[in-house]
Protein backbone atom coordinates (compact mmCIF):
# COMPACT_ATOMS: atom_id res chain seq x y z
CA UNK A 1 0.00 0.00 0.00
CA UNK A 2 1.21 3.28 -0.89
CA UNK A 3 0.70 6.85 0.56
CA UNK A 4 0.16 9.57 -1.43
CA UNK A 5 0.12 13.16 -0.33
CA UNK A 6 -2.21 15.18 -1.63
CA UNK A 7 -1.46 18.65 -2.74
CA UNK A 8 -4.24 21.14 -3.70
CA UNK A 9 -4.13 23.26 -7.13
CA UNK A 10 -2.73 26.46 -6.21
CA UNK A 11 -5.51 29.47 -6.36
CA UNK A 12 -4.41 31.74 -9.46
CA UNK A 13 -6.80 34.40 -8.44
CA UNK A 14 -4.79 35.83 -5.37
CA UNK A 15 -6.79 37.93 -3.28
CA UNK A 16 -5.46 42.32 -3.37
CA UNK A 17 -2.00 43.23 -2.71
CA UNK A 18 -0.43 45.56 -0.46
CA UNK A 19 0.90 47.51 -2.92
CA UNK A 20 -2.12 47.40 -5.31
CA UNK A 21 -4.04 48.94 -1.64
CA UNK A 22 -1.34 51.78 -1.68
CA UNK A 23 -2.17 52.88 -5.12
CA UNK A 24 -5.68 52.32 -5.48
CA UNK A 25 -5.44 54.59 -2.05
CA UNK A 26 -3.08 57.09 -3.04
CA UNK A 27 -5.80 57.96 -6.32
CA UNK A 28 -7.93 58.67 -4.44
CA UNK A 29 -6.54 60.63 -1.54
CA UNK A 30 -4.89 62.29 -4.27
CA UNK A 31 -8.79 63.28 -6.02
CA UNK A 32 -10.46 64.14 -2.96
CA UNK A 33 -7.29 66.77 -1.86
CA UNK A 34 -7.20 68.29 -5.57
CA UNK A 35 -11.05 68.84 -4.80
CA UNK A 36 -10.95 70.27 -1.64
CA UNK A 37 -8.04 72.44 -2.89
CA UNK A 38 -10.50 73.24 -5.86
CA UNK A 39 -12.62 76.26 -4.56
CA UNK A 40 -9.32 77.66 -3.05
CA UNK A 41 -7.56 77.83 -6.26
CA UNK A 42 -7.41 80.25 -9.61
CA UNK A 43 -5.90 80.59 -12.59
CA UNK A 44 -3.63 77.90 -13.88
CA UNK A 45 -3.27 75.93 -10.49
CA UNK A 46 -7.30 75.53 -10.95
CA UNK A 47 -6.80 74.20 -14.51
CA UNK A 48 -3.64 72.00 -13.45
CA UNK A 49 -6.30 70.68 -10.43
CA UNK A 50 -8.88 69.71 -12.97
CA UNK A 51 -6.99 67.78 -14.97
CA UNK A 52 -5.45 65.91 -11.97
CA UNK A 53 -8.75 65.45 -10.54
CA UNK A 54 -10.06 63.59 -13.30
CA UNK A 55 -7.21 61.84 -14.58
CA UNK A 56 -6.22 60.55 -11.01
CA UNK A 57 -10.19 59.63 -9.86
CA UNK A 58 -10.60 57.69 -13.30
CA UNK A 59 -7.24 55.79 -13.05
CA UNK A 60 -8.58 55.06 -9.65
CA UNK A 61 -11.81 53.51 -11.34
CA UNK A 62 -10.59 51.32 -13.56
CA UNK A 63 -7.94 49.73 -11.04
CA UNK A 64 -10.62 49.07 -8.72
CA UNK A 65 -12.68 47.33 -11.16
CA UNK A 66 -9.70 45.36 -12.09
CA UNK A 67 -9.33 44.47 -8.72
CA UNK A 68 -12.63 43.83 -7.70
CA UNK A 69 -13.61 42.19 -11.04
CA UNK A 70 -10.87 41.06 -13.32
CA UNK A 71 -8.91 42.25 -16.17
CA UNK A 72 -11.72 41.22 -18.84
CA UNK A 73 -14.22 43.45 -16.60
CA UNK A 74 -11.68 46.62 -16.35
CA UNK A 75 -10.70 46.01 -20.09
CA UNK A 76 -14.67 46.14 -21.17
CA UNK A 77 -15.42 48.93 -18.72
CA UNK A 78 -12.55 51.46 -19.78
CA UNK A 79 -12.99 50.64 -23.20
CA UNK A 80 -17.15 50.84 -23.87
CA UNK A 81 -17.48 53.82 -21.51
CA UNK A 82 -14.08 55.71 -23.40
CA UNK A 83 -15.64 54.83 -26.92
CA UNK A 84 -19.26 55.42 -26.16
CA UNK A 85 -18.36 58.98 -24.43
CA UNK A 86 -16.11 60.41 -27.10
CA UNK A 87 -18.80 59.37 -29.57
CA UNK A 88 -21.60 60.70 -27.72
CA UNK A 89 -19.43 64.20 -26.85
CA UNK A 90 -18.56 64.52 -30.40
CA UNK A 91 -22.45 64.12 -31.65
CA UNK A 92 -23.17 67.08 -28.94
CA UNK A 93 -20.23 68.99 -30.15
CA UNK A 94 -21.29 68.54 -33.66
CA UNK A 95 -25.10 68.80 -33.84
CA UNK A 96 -26.14 70.01 -30.05
CA UNK A 97 -27.99 66.87 -29.65
CA UNK A 98 -28.52 65.68 -27.16
CA UNK A 99 -27.11 68.08 -24.81
CA UNK A 100 -27.21 71.22 -26.30
CA UNK A 101 -25.08 73.40 -28.23
CA UNK A 102 -21.77 73.69 -27.00
CA UNK A 103 -17.99 74.26 -27.07
CA UNK A 104 -14.99 73.22 -24.74
CA UNK A 105 -12.62 75.47 -23.77
CA UNK A 106 -9.02 74.82 -25.20
CA UNK A 107 -7.91 74.94 -21.15
CA UNK A 108 -9.10 71.41 -20.81
CA UNK A 109 -5.80 70.00 -23.35
CA UNK A 110 -5.36 68.34 -26.36
CA UNK A 111 -8.45 67.64 -28.52
CA UNK A 112 -10.15 65.70 -31.12
CA UNK A 113 -13.44 66.88 -33.28
CA UNK A 114 -13.76 69.05 -30.57
CA UNK A 115 -13.61 67.20 -27.31
CA UNK A 116 -10.61 67.27 -25.07
CA UNK A 117 -8.99 63.90 -24.27
CA UNK A 118 -10.00 64.63 -20.88
CA UNK A 119 -13.78 64.49 -21.31
CA UNK A 120 -14.26 60.53 -21.86
CA UNK A 121 -12.13 59.97 -18.76
CA UNK A 122 -14.74 62.07 -16.44
CA UNK A 123 -17.39 59.67 -17.97
CA UNK A 124 -15.31 56.73 -16.87
CA UNK A 125 -14.28 58.84 -12.95
CA UNK A 126 -18.32 58.65 -12.53
CA UNK A 127 -19.76 55.58 -14.51
CA UNK A 128 -18.17 53.55 -12.37
CA UNK A 129 -19.30 54.12 -9.26
CA UNK A 130 -23.02 54.68 -10.45
CA UNK A 131 -23.14 51.24 -12.53
CA UNK A 132 -22.09 49.58 -9.59
CA UNK A 133 -24.59 50.78 -7.29
CA UNK A 134 -27.38 50.16 -10.27
CA UNK A 135 -26.84 46.31 -10.84
CA UNK A 136 -26.85 46.47 -7.07
CA UNK A 137 -30.49 48.30 -6.79
CA UNK A 138 -32.12 46.81 -9.54
CA UNK A 139 -30.02 44.94 -12.79
CA UNK A 140 -33.12 44.83 -14.77
CA UNK A 141 -33.92 48.91 -14.44
CA UNK A 142 -29.91 49.32 -13.90
CA UNK A 143 -30.40 51.73 -16.94
CA UNK A 144 -32.72 54.44 -15.52
CA UNK A 145 -31.10 54.52 -12.34
CA UNK A 146 -28.02 54.89 -13.87
CA UNK A 147 -29.12 57.56 -15.87
CA UNK A 148 -30.54 59.16 -12.97
CA UNK A 149 -27.65 59.11 -11.33
CA UNK A 150 -25.17 60.51 -13.78
CA UNK A 151 -27.92 63.60 -14.87
CA UNK A 152 -27.66 64.34 -10.86
CA UNK A 153 -24.28 64.63 -10.96
CA UNK A 154 -23.93 66.79 -13.81
CA UNK A 155 -26.10 68.92 -12.08
CA UNK A 156 -23.53 69.92 -9.60
CA UNK A 157 -21.02 69.72 -12.18
CA UNK A 158 -22.03 71.55 -15.03
CA UNK A 159 -22.17 74.79 -13.29
CA UNK A 160 -19.04 74.52 -11.76
CA UNK A 161 -16.81 73.92 -15.16
CA UNK A 162 -19.31 76.79 -17.05
CA UNK A 163 -18.36 79.00 -14.46
CA UNK A 164 -14.06 78.03 -14.42
CA UNK A 165 -14.85 78.78 -18.50
CA UNK A 166 -14.49 75.04 -19.23
CA UNK A 167 -16.98 75.22 -22.18
CA UNK A 168 -19.57 77.43 -23.05
CA UNK A 169 -22.97 77.09 -23.76
CA UNK A 170 -25.42 78.87 -26.64
CA UNK A 171 -28.46 79.73 -24.40
CA UNK A 172 -31.94 78.25 -25.81
CA UNK A 173 -35.12 77.42 -24.20
CA UNK A 174 -35.61 76.91 -20.24
CA UNK A 175 -32.57 76.58 -18.12
CA UNK A 176 -31.74 74.15 -15.40
CA UNK A 177 -33.17 74.54 -12.27
CA UNK A 178 -30.91 77.20 -10.07
CA UNK A 179 -28.59 76.96 -12.78
CA UNK A 180 -29.33 79.80 -15.36
CA UNK A 181 -26.38 79.54 -17.26
CA UNK A 182 -27.02 75.67 -17.97
CA UNK A 183 -29.97 74.92 -20.57
CA UNK A 184 -32.92 72.51 -19.48
CA UNK A 185 -31.64 70.23 -22.65
CA UNK A 186 -28.58 69.39 -21.15
CA UNK A 187 -29.50 67.94 -17.90
CA UNK A 188 -32.25 65.72 -20.35
CA UNK A 189 -29.09 64.92 -22.55
CA UNK A 190 -27.36 63.60 -19.36
CA UNK A 191 -30.51 61.35 -18.49
CA UNK A 192 -31.05 59.46 -21.75
CA UNK A 193 -27.15 59.85 -22.78
CA UNK A 194 -26.66 58.23 -19.04
CA UNK A 195 -29.59 55.30 -19.23
CA UNK A 196 -27.31 54.24 -22.95
CA UNK A 197 -23.89 54.14 -21.40
CA UNK A 198 -25.45 52.04 -18.05
CA UNK A 199 -27.45 49.87 -20.51
CA UNK A 200 -24.61 48.52 -22.49
CA UNK A 201 -22.40 48.23 -19.36
CA UNK A 202 -24.90 46.09 -17.76
CA UNK A 203 -25.46 43.60 -20.58
CA UNK A 204 -21.90 43.86 -21.71
CA UNK A 205 -20.11 43.68 -17.95
CA UNK A 206 -19.12 40.19 -16.33
CA UNK A 207 -20.90 39.69 -13.05
CA UNK A 208 -18.67 37.60 -11.20
CA UNK A 209 -16.20 39.12 -8.70
CA UNK A 210 -12.36 38.14 -8.41
CA UNK A 211 -11.98 35.93 -5.64
CA UNK A 212 -10.60 38.07 -2.84
CA UNK A 213 -11.13 41.05 -4.28
CA UNK A 214 -11.46 44.90 -3.76
CA UNK A 215 -14.76 45.47 -1.83
CA UNK A 216 -16.97 48.44 -3.19
CA UNK A 217 -16.09 50.39 -0.18
CA UNK A 218 -14.32 52.97 -2.76
CA UNK A 219 -17.06 53.76 -5.06
CA UNK A 220 -19.56 53.95 -2.49
CA UNK A 221 -17.00 56.30 -0.63
CA UNK A 222 -16.67 58.51 -4.04
CA UNK A 223 -20.45 58.66 -4.62
CA UNK A 224 -21.02 59.74 -1.14
CA UNK A 225 -18.05 62.35 -1.23
CA UNK A 226 -19.91 63.23 -4.77
CA UNK A 227 -22.76 64.08 -2.51
CA UNK A 228 -21.16 66.01 0.52
CA UNK A 229 -18.98 68.14 -2.06
CA UNK A 230 -21.25 68.74 -4.33
CA UNK A 231 -23.92 70.30 -1.74
CA UNK A 232 -20.90 72.13 0.48
CA UNK A 233 -19.09 73.57 -2.54
CA UNK A 234 -22.03 75.68 -3.74
CA UNK A 235 -23.68 76.35 0.03
CA UNK A 236 -20.56 77.67 0.73
CA UNK A 237 -17.65 78.64 -1.69
CA UNK A 238 -19.60 79.15 -4.92
CA UNK A 239 -22.53 81.19 -3.26
CA UNK A 240 -25.33 78.84 -5.20
CA UNK A 241 -27.41 77.81 -2.01
CA UNK A 242 -30.32 76.55 -4.78
CA UNK A 243 -28.31 74.39 -6.24
CA UNK A 244 -26.67 73.26 -3.44
CA UNK A 245 -29.96 72.24 -1.72
CA UNK A 246 -31.58 70.61 -4.72
CA UNK A 247 -28.50 69.14 -6.10
CA UNK A 248 -28.34 67.29 -2.65
CA UNK A 249 -31.77 66.90 -2.24
CA UNK A 250 -31.68 64.88 -5.86
CA UNK A 251 -28.90 63.25 -5.45
CA UNK A 252 -29.69 61.81 -2.06
CA UNK A 253 -32.90 60.69 -3.63
CA UNK A 254 -31.29 58.78 -6.03
CA UNK A 255 -29.04 57.12 -3.79
CA UNK A 256 -31.25 56.23 -1.00
CA UNK A 257 -32.40 53.15 -2.87
CA UNK A 258 -28.72 52.32 -3.15
CA UNK A 259 -28.38 52.45 0.85
CA UNK A 260 -31.11 50.61 1.36
CA UNK A 261 -29.29 47.41 -0.24
CA UNK A 262 -26.24 47.75 1.38
CA UNK A 263 -27.88 47.28 4.70
CA UNK A 264 -30.80 45.52 4.24
CA UNK A 265 -30.49 43.62 0.45
CA UNK A 266 -32.27 43.87 -2.42
CA UNK A 267 -36.39 43.38 -2.19
CA UNK A 268 -37.16 40.20 -3.54
CA UNK A 269 -40.32 41.50 -5.81
CA UNK A 270 -37.74 43.70 -8.36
Amino acid sequence: MSIRHYRPRRNNRRGVTRNQNFFLALLAITTIVCEILYPLAHGAALTHLTIVTVYCAAAAMLLHSYLAFGKKFALLFGAITLIYSFGVEVLGVKSGWPFGTYHYDASLGVAIAGVPLLVPFAWVMMTYPIVIAARKVASRWAFLYGGLGLMAWDIFLDPQMVAAGRWHWKLVGPRSPFASAIPLSNTAGWLFAGMGIIAILNFALPHERRKGGASSTLPDLFLAWTLFSGVVSNLFFFHRPGLALFGGFLDAAILAPYLFVLRFGRPDFE
